[in-house]
């Protein structure tokens, strides 16, 4: 049986991780600033986390949420201290885009409600609904295309009022920094202006924190730069370190009927264990207040290389969650930065080399990555 192509594969077989650094079967190591699209939050094979799973994996692997697991209630109690949301409900499940599908049922049964407006250039997933409220006609078939979303230009707060005052919009969902859209953030005018247009117009505000979370952005929401407090809340990626888990965290203004929701394999013992971890590392190792130090450290030396005509058109982001805008084909300088100084990073957009490595990344290792680039950069036509 062959495998199905899902993304165009680098020919490098990595098979061994430590920290922000990999290593492919050859014993060659780079130096990775992409952390597996943002999944990587503590680092590659951090010990503490190794050994939680190993640990829990020698008492019980799964059993089902028909249940008590207490490991979902530690994490819940825990999540919800870091996050500054203890009196949400977490509902647990395996992927982003299933956060995503269940936020957006869950708004739907909250005001019975059916349509959804979307920012241009989102990516919320590629199941039915999620993948509906992504802004790429190229991976909404047919069956998903049932008319329920209108896409707004981000920060065009005027646009979305409209939309609301027509007294049908279900939900908003939004990106406070967009990934797959090439690290495009909301204003905080715009974040503000819409929250209190959803309270006003009995909308669900939903903020998908998926890839801008957890920590990634030195805060530990991304959405907490703006000063908001959606609804509902979206995360998953660095909630696990490369263990599958998503979360959905509701509003106490919410009370989802028993059985609106549910999942098998969500929140098993395995990936609470992975989770309960992360949050240990990113407390004990100050990683989101990491990621904001360096994240703006990495952006200065960027900006200073930027002055030096090297190709650089514009940096942006927020912690360790950077969008670089190029003159120059930016795969160009993804496939050169990995083939000749053995650097992992990601593309976005049209023209922006995506940096999103582990929150352990350091200034060190920033400014390596600074004097990586500007080899690829002199030498990339």
């Amino acid at each position: 049986m062959k495998l199905f192509d899902v993304y165009p594969l680098f020919d490098i077989n990595i098979v061994k991780g430590e920290g922000c650094r990999v290593w492919d079967d050859k014993g060659t190591e780079y130096l990775d600033l992409y952390g597996g699209h943002a999944v990587i939050s503590i680092g590659h094979c951090h010990p503490h986390y190794t050994n939680k799973i190993t640990a829990q994996l020698g008492k019980l692997g799964f059993y089902s949420n028909s249940v008590i697991n207490t490991l979902q209630t530690e994490l819940a109690g825990r999540l919800g201290k870091a996050s500054g949301y203890e009196d949400y409900q977490l509902f647990l499940i395996n992927s982003g885009a299933e956060a995503n599908e269940n936020a957006l049922k869950l708004a739907s049964f909250a005001n019975g409600r059916t349509r959804i407006l979307s920012a241009e250039k989102a990516f919320h997933g590629r199941t039915s609904l999620a993948v509906e409220a992504t802004a790429n006609p190229n991976i909404i078939a047919p069956v998903n295309a049932n008319g329920h979303v209108t896409y707004l230009p981000l920060n065009d707060l005027d646009a979305w009022r409209d939309e609301l005052s027509k007294g049908d919009v279900c939900a908003c969902i939004i990106e406070c920094i967009q990934g797959v859209g090439g690290i495009r953030m909301a204003d905080k005018e715009f974040a503000q202006g819409l929250a209190e247009a959803c309270r006003e117009n009995g909308t669900v505000l939903i903020a998908d924190e998926i890839q801008c979370g957890y920590g990634r952005s030195g805060r530990f929401f991304a959405h907490q730069w703006l000063d908001i407090r959606p609804d509902i809340i979206t995360a998953a990626k660095g909630i696990g370190n490369g263990f599958p888990m998503g979360a959905v965290l509701i509003s106490p203004d919410f009370a989802p009927k028993y059985g609106q929701l549910g999942t098998t394999f969500g929140g098993n013992h395995l990936a609470c264990a992975a989770a309960i971890s992360v949050l240990d590392v990113i407390e004990s190792e100050n990683l989101v207040d990491n990621a904001h130090a360096t994240g703006e450290y990495l952006m200065d030396k960027l900006r200073e290389l930027q002055q030096q005509e090297c190709h650089i058109t514009e940096v942006r982001g927020r912690g360790l969650m950077i969008g670089i805008e190029l003159d120059m084909p930016h795969k160009a300088v993804r496939e050169a930065l990995l083939r000749n100084e053995h650097v992992f990073t990601g593309c976005a957009g049209t023209g922006t080399l995506r940096l999103l490595p582990p929150l352990c990344f350091t200034k060190d290792m920033a400014d390596e990555f600074i004097e990586r680039l500007k080899r690829v950069l002199k030498q990339t036509v």
